[in-house]
C-alpha cells in the first residue's frame, strides 16, 4: 500500500517523495493503528490523512475547527481531482441534507465536519449510517484543558468514535503540543504512546527576530515599504490596537484589511476573502484570525503586541511560509505589552487555577523576548526538544552589529527619574531630559533640576525610545495602570552607581526579504487572473514554491511542467498550457528563447 501511497502523491499532489514524518504516520494509518501525528505548521500534516483516504475503501472524516480551513481544503483538494465536502454552519439545511446523502452513497473521499457538529444527537445517529475507514482530528491540542486554545466539543470524538459500527482507524494532527498535551491527546482519542511520530517543531524556512527598544509604528511602516509586494500578518493583542493600526496603514496607502471579533460575520468574512485572493496585502487582527487560514504564501508575520503564551505565538508565526520558502516572523516588544496581557488574563472569567498557569507562560514570554541565546532552540525547548542545537539562523544567531556604550546617556536617564520622584511617565520624563518648555514642567519646577535639557541634543520623540530600550533591558519598570509610571530597577542602580555598564546595538537596518525576479512575478500575475477567473484563492492554483521552481527550471513541454514541485496531474491538464504560454513569451521578450534550459534551483516543497 506503501507504494499505492507514493504514486498518488505524484499523481494528485505534484511531488516525488514525502517529507519527514509524512511516511511513517501514513504506513501506520494504513497499518490500522491508532496515531498521532506532531509536525511543525507546514509540515504536511494535511497529506497524512488524504493519502490514506484515497486508498481506504470508505469515506474519511476529518473533524476541524474553522470553517474557512475546511473551504480551502475542499477547494484544494477539488483541484487535485479528489471528491471532497464539508459540512458547516455556511450550508443551508438542505444542502447539508444533500451532501449527507451524497457521503452515503460513497461521492466522497473525505468529508470535513467541525467539531460542535458531535454535539447534535441526530448528525450523531446519522454519521452511523456512513461506511468511515479513518477519523482524522486536525488541530488535536484543541482536546486539551492544558492546551492554549480548549475547545469542548473535542471531547465528545471519542464517543463518536466508539460508536462508529465500521471502527474507523483514528488519526490526531496538531503543530503545536507540549508534552502534557500531547498526553492528553493519546488519552482521549486512545492512540498508544508508542503511535506518536513526532517530526519536532523545527521551521528552518522562518526567520525568527525580536526587536526592542524602537519606534513599533516607525519601524512597521518602514518594514512594510520596503516589501511592499509581499503578503503578511499583523497580530495585535486588542480590538482597539488592530482598529488604530488598520487606520494608520490606510492611511499611508497600504492595501491592509482587518480582523477582529468585535466586527460583524460579514465584515470579517469579506476582509478574509480579499486577503486569500491577494486583493489585500497585509490582514491586521487579534488572535481570532488565522488558526483556520491554508494560505501558503504569507511572507511575513508580525507581531505588534507580545502574544499570551508561546503556543499562541508560534501557532501564529507559523502562519508565515507554509510553502517552505523563507519568511520572516518579527515580535516587536514592549514591556507595556505585558501589562496588557496580565490585565486580559485578571479579567478572564478562567478559575484562579487557570490564571495562574497562563500568568507563568506570560513570564515565559517575557523570557523569550530578553534571551540572547538562539530563538528556536528556545521555542524547540519550550516544546520538550531539550537537545535542540542553535538554528544558526535566527536574528539573535547572525546578529553582528557593532555594539556602543551607552552608560552615561543611560545614567542621564535614570538620574532624571530618580529626581522626580519616580511619579511621572515616559512622556514628561522625556520632555524634561529634553529641555522642552511644557507648562506642566514649570508647574511641578523641574526646569530647576540638574537633569533638565541634559539631553537637549536629541529630541523627546528619540529619547522616549531610549528609555523604551532601557525598560526592555529591564533598568526600568513600568508601574500597572492606565498611566503607567518609571520607577529604577536594581539593575538600573547598578548602573546609576556605576557597577554596570550599559551597551545598545546599532538600529537595525530593514532589508526587503526577496531579490527582483521578474519571471516569478509575471507567473504570480497570471496566477491571480486564473484565481479571480475561478473565484478561488491564488495560492491553491499554485503556490509560491511551485511558481519558484518553475521560474527556475522553465519548463518548455507538457513533460516538463510535470517535473515542477506541486504540479500534478490534473493541474497540468487544467493550468499547463497558460503557463507555458507565459514563460514561453518570457522567454521571446527577453531574447532568452534559444538557451539552454537551466537547471532548477533548489525549492523547499510544501506538502500541506
Amino acid at each position: 500500500m506503501l507504494e499505492q501511497a507514493r504514486q498518488y502523491l505524484k499523481q494528485y499532489f505534484g511531488y516525488d517523495s514525502f517529507r519527514s514524518g509524512q511516511e511513517a504516520i501514513i504506513q501506520s494509518v494504513l497499518n490500522g493503528t491508532n496515531t498521532a501525528g506532531i509536525m511543525p505548521t507546514g509540515g504536511g500534516k494535511s497529506l497524512c490523512y488524504q493519502i490514506p483516504a484515497l486508498i481506504f475503501p470508505a469515506v474519511t472524516l476529518v473533524i476541524s475547527p474553522l470553517i474557512s480551513l475546511m473551504k480551502d481544503q475542499v477547494d484544494t483538494l477539488l483541484q487535485n481531482g479528489i471528491p471532497a465536502a464539508f459540512l458547516n454552519s455556511s450550508l443551508s439545511a438542505q444542502e447539508a441534507d444533500k451532501r449527507m446523502g451524497d457521503a452515503k452513497k460513497g461521492a466522497y473521499k473525505l468529508l470535513y465536519i467541525a467539531p460542535e457538529r458531535l454535539e447534535n444527537r441526530f448528525f450523531l445517529e446519522s454519521l452511523k449510517e456512513l461506511d468511515i475507514s479513518l477519523v482524522a482530528i486536525d488541530e488535536a491540542h484543541c482536546i486539551s484543558q492544558w492546551g492554549h486554545d480548549f475547545r469542548p466539543s473535542y471531547l465528545k470524538i471519542q464517543a463518536l468514535v466508539d460508536r462508529l459500527p465500521s471502527k474507523p482507524v483514528i488519526l490526531g494532527l496538531t503543530a503545536t503540543a507540549t508534552t502534557a498535551v500531547q498526553h492528553d491527546i493519546c488519552r482521549s482519542l486512545g492512540i498508544s504512546g508508542d503511535d506518536v511520530v513526532s517530526t519536532g517543531f523545527s521551521r528552518d524556512n522562518l526567520f525568527f527576530s525580536v526587536v526592542k527598544g524602537t519606534n513599533k509604528s516607525t519601524y512597521l511602516k518602514n518594514y512594510l515599504a520596503r516589501n511592499n509586494n509581499e503578503s503578511g500578518i499583523i497580530y495585535a493583542a486588542t480590538r482597539k490596537e488592530v482598529d488604530s493600526l488598520y487606520t494608520l496603514l490606510t492611511k499611508k496607502g497600504i492595501k491592509a484589511g482587518r480582523y477582529h471579533a468585535g466586527m460583524n460575520e460579514t465584515d470579517r468574512s469579506m476582509q478574509q476573502d480579499a486577503f486569500l485572493q491577494d486583493d489585500l496585502a497585509v490582514m491586521v487582527a487579534t488572535n481570532a484570525f488565522g488558526m483556520g487560514i491554508d494560505k501558503s504564501n504569507v511572507r511575513f508575520v508580525i507581531h505588534y503586541q507580545t502574544p499570551k503564551n508561546m503556543e499562541s505565538y508560534y501557532q501564529e508565526a507559523g502562519r508565515a511560509g507554509r510553502d517552505g520558502l523563507q519568511s520572516e516572523c518579527i515580535l516587536l516588544y514592549s514591556p507595556q505589552d505585558l501589562q496588557i496581557q496580565r490585565f486580559l488574563i485578571d479579567q478572564s472569567d478562567s478559575p484562579e487555577s487557570r490564571k495562574e498557569q497562563e500568568l507563568k507562560k506570560l513570564n515565559l514570554m517575557k523570557d523569550f523576548c530578553h534571551t540572547e541565546g538562539c530563538l528556536q532552540a528556545f521555542i524547540l525547548k519550550y516544546f520538550g526538544q531539550a537537545d535542540a542545537d542553535d538554528c544558526g539562523h535566527c536574528e539573535n544567531c547572525l546578529d553582528e552589529r557593532a555594539s556602543h556604550d551607552v552608560t552615561v546617556e543611560a545614567q542621564m536617564v535614570l538620574s532624571c527619574i530618580v529626581r522626580m520622584g519616580e511619579r511621572f511617565g515616559k512622556t514628561l520624563v522625556s520632555q524634561v531630559l529634553a529641555g522642552s518648555k511644557n507648562k506642566k514642567i514649570e508647574d511641578f519646577g523641574f526646569q530647576k533640576m540638574t537633569t533638565y535639557g541634559i539631553m537637549r541634543q536629541q529630541s523627546a520623540k528619540s529619547i522616549a525610545d531610549f528609555i523604551d530600550f532601557l525598560t526592555a533591558r529591564e533598568y526600568i519598570e513600568m508601574s500597572g495602570g492606565q498611566f503607567p509610571v518609571l520607577k529604577i530597577t536594581q539593575e538600573g542602580k547598578n548602573v546609576l552607581i556605576g557597577k554596570e555598564n550599559v551597551l545598545r546595538r546599532e538600529t537595525i537596518t530593514i532589508q526587503a526579504m526577496v531579490e527582483d525576479d521578474t519571471l516569478f512575478e509575471q507567473l504570480r500575475a497570471l496566477r491571480r487572473e486564473i484565481a479571480r477567473a475561478e473565484g478561488i484563492p491564488p495560492f491553491i492554483v499554485f503556490s509560491d514554491a511551485t511558481l519558484k521552481d518553475m521560474s527556475a527550471r522553465i519548463p518548455r513541454s507538457e513533460a516538463e511542467f510535470l517535473e515542477v514541485k506541486g504540479v500534478g496531474k490534473q493541474k497540468q491538464e487544467r493550468y499547463g498550457k497558460q503557463f507555458l504560454k507565459a514563460i514561453e513569451d518570457y522567454m521571446h521578450n527577453t531574447g532568452k528563447a534559444g538557451e539552454p534550459k537551466m537547471p532548477a534551483a533548489a525549492v523547499h516543497e510544501s506538502m500541506e
